[in-house]
């Protein structure tokens, strides 16, 4: 009784084979073709089509390579600056240095070079800097992410484009804060000129973020981005070693804290949006290919303001001091780092009341409102 249903399954099982079978030849032949054109070919062609196959495979390794291993990522970066160090806000002069006798013969006293306390957000931000295009290289720009997947932007795909993402969102933070060193920390209001190397770091970090050796439009050779963001954080650096000499300003009132954590509040309050807008619109848990990028660029947009936010509590440490604001500074910088733990493998935006794939664009947005709201309420405490 039992002969026909082993033979039903066995004709299923041979069916499968024999389309399993077709499958593989229709996915190989085109590989089994080049092989027979390859084979026919004489050295000189085999030579050079078998160099250009190594490139393209070394090429794409590298590539691989360089988006999946983040060298030196590290939420706990700020304690490297070591900022409780700091007695003294930016721009203040330091105590001079009694220099050691050397003789027992007076000798005419000679005045000690004055020296400045240099500053922690500029710090911070050359530092990023450095970490985004020289310590990793800088993914948005490099040929075959420009190239894409079969054409189609790496963006759109789930592959490979998380760190391109976060990278973009560091770069987002870094353009901010130099927008605001150029406004106002950087000079007197009113009474000063922008300073030339801020004026500069700005300019350079505003450069198109995909741009790499040579370009379509407009057409011909182009200096790609890393070069750029190089120059700024070369820029940044003379602009400390000239506020160390006390040659440069760096305006630490109250009023141009209460603007720079109004400006941040507002740079994320944007990102919230976004990540609000495509919670609530795509559904697609773990095949929405878009919501790795919202995630990650909201990650690293959080990763370098908590860096700088923690360099602007030492720059500004007088006025937070004098407006008691010690703990609720504190308070929002633990709540930036406690974003920075949430690191899926796989990012999910499902729908925030389905059981199964979880919603981390919605958790994400969770955390970015809270150091929005405290952000908000810093600003409003300062501005009484």
């Amino acid at each position: 009784m039992l002969d026909p249903v082993i033979a039903f399954f066995k004709r299923i099982f041979a069916a499968l084979g024999r389309g399993a079978s077709l499958v593989i030849a229709w996915l190989f032949w085109p590989f089994r073709a080049a092989h027979g054109w390859y084979g026919n070919r004489n050295g000189v062609i085999k030579i050079t089509i078998a160099a250009a196959l190594v490139f393209l495979v070394g090429l794409y390794g590298y590539f691989v390579w360089q988006t999946q291993v983040w060298t030196n990522f590290n939420p706990d970066y700020v304690n490297t600056y070591k900022f409780s160090e700091r007695t003294l806000g930016a721009g203040q002069e330091l105590p001079a240095q009694t220099p050691a006798a050397t003789s027992t013969q007076a000798t005419p006293a000679v005045a000690a070079a004055k020296s400045c306390q240099s500053s922690a957000i500029v710090d911070v931000a050359a530092g990023l800097i450095d970490f985004n295009v020289d310590q990793n290289a800088w993914i948005s720009s490099m040929l075959l992410y420009r190239l894409g997947l079969f054409g189609m932007d790496w963006d759109n795909t789930p592959f490979l484009d998380n760190k391109a993402s976060f990278q973009r969102g560091v770069n987002q933070a870094v353009r901010r804060t130099s927008v605001e060193l150029v406004d106002s920390l950087g000079r007197v209001r009113g009474t000063s000129g922008v300073d030339n190397n801020l004026q500069s770091a700005r300019g350079n970090l505003q450069f198109d973020e995909y741009s790499w050796y040579f370009g379509l439009n407009p057409f011909g050779p182009k200096t790609p981005s890393p070069s750029y963001y190089r120059s700024a954080a070369e820029s940044l650096r003379k602009f400390n070693t000239s506020l160390s000499q006390c040659n440069s300003v760096f305006d630490g009132r109250a009023d141009n804290l209460i603007q720079f954590v109004d400006r941040i509040a507002n740079d994320i309050g944007g990102t919230s949006a976004i990540l609000r807008e495509r919670s609530e619109n795509y559904n697609g848990g773990w095949f929405d290919t878009r919501a790795d990028d919202r995630f990650w660029f909201a990650y690293g947009q959080l990763y370098g303001y908590y860096g700088i936010l923690s360099a602007a509590g030492a720059d500004f440490s007088q006025v937070i001091r004098e407006r008691n604001l010690t703990s609720l500074w504190n308070d929002t910088l633990l709540q930036t780092r406690a974003a920075l733990r949430i690191q899926p493998f796989v990012i999910s935006n499902g729908d925030e009341s389905g059981w199964i794939m979880p919603s981390h664009l919605a958790t994400m947005g969770f955390y970015v409102l809270r150091v929005r709201s405290n952000l908000v309420e810093l600003r409003s405490v300062l501005d009484r």
